[in-house]
């Protein structure tokens, strides 16, 4: 794959000169040119983010606390809501920003490569792998760095530069695209890449499928606010089978620590899309990090009884300062035995059926489909829910309001919502933030929802506070990319 590699010109002008230097280091006679399928395909499983935004997302959401130890340099700077601009360290912003960079890069290579060599019925499942391949990329490029979609002001909004072609100069001259902008060749792509992508690999789970491309297509609406194609993508792949969901009661609970991880991020668990193999140290780190699932946030997620008046069905592992749910480990690849170093990775899930069940559920509200977002969620803590009885633990209109009156949610979208929607949209994204702790989701709830975060830092008594609209919301632009001519987020 390394020499397959050679035949792209990457982002230059987004990615750190230090890396493109390196990457541009081999003569033009040492590279090996793209002939047949075989290689686009090869070339294509470079286009999938071998980075991690876990770490960034998760410690600047109100998922995490203060254990009052030492924190490095990135898990204070996120807490702190500080700029950090460091470009080579793993799991840091401009990581991310250069991983996402280099992953387009790879699938603009593969749609290039498969116009020179003339589009087939055969190559048409590659060339949807590097279509959605391509909008995942600059969706979370466009979700970290730029404000929320929002349809009134989206045309004026500055996102992020949406790069189409591989490049054939070093610094080429890029401009952020707006959000709506982006987000309008995100939609072109996704849709074109589910009518043209197959699912004939040997490790689907590895790639882009219809299955992965409809809970895309699940979250990317969902953050539009286009309801009823939120309903029909996930409708797609929401059956109401236990079975094709994370099986915590008969499965997870009975398994040592070890064993759940190797499951969480595994290819064998029916309720993960797609996976993606990240270099990272957020394995060890979500575990240990001082700012992260403390004692007090552990209390407030998961101890006590849920919605429908049961216990979670989720084990926290860990002690003081430890806290944790068993999802990630870390899987090192040696490159020096003598040495003993190598690169540590993480199993990560980008798309999860259960996702996929709370964004119809919020499809269903917002239409005010009330009966049809209740069923859903019954069934959510139906599978989350220790000693669940269906006969007496449904859910009913009384005890979402009761329990999540409107005057509690203090939420700033783009569309109205109402007392009864407020509600239901309370009981829908507490019960995700508990499904997807430490994954990092969270954060891009309390972006679409302007919601307000309070960090303290014990020992001193400060508090970082994240208010409506707050322009830290969007990580700030690298320095690298600044210098070639983009221009930087507000502060």
């Amino acid at each position: 794959m390394q020499k397959l590699i050679k035949t792209i010109l990457v982002t230059s002008a987004l990615i750190s000169t230090i890396s493109c230097e390196e990457f541009l280091s081999e003569t033009p006679d040492n590279r090996t040119f793209i002939n047949d399928l075989n290689d686009i395909s090869e070339l294509l499983t470079n286009a999938y983010p071998t980075v991690s935004y876990l770490e960034i997302a998760e410690t600047l959401s109100d998922n995490v606390g203060d254990k009052s130890g030492t924190p490095q340099e990135l898990n204070r700077a996120l807490y702190q809501y500080q700029d950090i601009d460091v470009s080579l360290q793993l799991d840091y912003p401009n990581y991310y920003w250069n991983g996402c960079y280099n992953s387009i890069a790879h699938a603009n290579q593969a749609l290039l490569s498969i116009k020179e060599l003339g589009s087939t019925v055969e190559s048409e499942p590659l060339e949807g792998e590097a279509l959605l391949a391509r909008a995942y990329g600059h969706f979370m490029l466009v979700n970290l760095w730029a404000k929320t979609y929002n349809p009134n002001t989206a045309p004026n909004d500055l996102g992020i530069p949406y790069i189409e072609s591989p490049e054939t100069e070093f610094t080429p001259n890029y401009i952020r695209n707006t959000v709506k902008d982006v987000y309008d060749k995100i939609e072109r792509d996704l849709l074109r890449g589910i009518e043209l992508v197959g699912n004939k690999y040997e490790e689907p789970k590895f790639h882009w499928t219809p299955d992965a491309a409809y809970a895309f297509a699940s979250r990317f609406y969902l953050y539009k606010g286009e309801w009823k194609k939120v309903i029909d993508y996930s409708s797609k792949l929401i059956d109401k089978n236990p079975l094709n969901f994370r099986d915590y009661i008969n499965t997870y609970n009975n398994l040592d620590y070890t064993n759940r991880t190797a499951l969480y991020g595994s290819k064998n668990e029916s309720s993960n899309l797609l996976i993606v193999f990240a270099e990272s140290l957020y394995g060890r780190n979500f575990v240990n990090a001082n700012f992260a699932l403390s004692t007090e946030m552990t209390a407030q997620l998961f101890n006590g009884n849920n919605l429908v008046g049961r216990r979670w069905v989720y084990s926290i592992f860990g002690r003081d300062g430890a806290n944790n749910l068993p999802k990630f480990d870390e899987f090192f690849d040696v490159t020096n035995v003598i040495a003993n170093i190598g690169d540590p990775y993480i199993s990560i899930a980008l798309f999860s059926r259960e996702e996929v069940l709370f964004n119809r559920a919020e499809a269903y509200a917002m239409l005010n489909e009330y009966d049809n977002s209740r069923s859903d969620l019954d069934f959510f803590f139906e599978i989350r829910s220790i000693n669940y009885n269906s006969s007496t633990d449904k859910l009913t209109d009384k005890i979402i309001t009761d329990a999540y009156p409107a005057s509690n949610g203090d939420f700033s979208a783009f569309y109205n919502i109402n007392t009864k929607q407020n509600s239901y949209i309370q009981a829908i994204l507490e019960a995700k933030r508990r499904e997807f702790c430490q994954e990092g989701l969270r954060w891009f709830d309390v972006r679409r929802f302007n919601i307000p975060v309070n960090h303290t830092f014990i020992r001193t008594s400060n508090v970082f506070s994240l208010k409506i609209n707050d322009p830290r919301r969007q990580l700030q632009i690298p320095s690298f990319a600044i210098e070639k001519g983009l221009s930087a987020n507000p502060r």
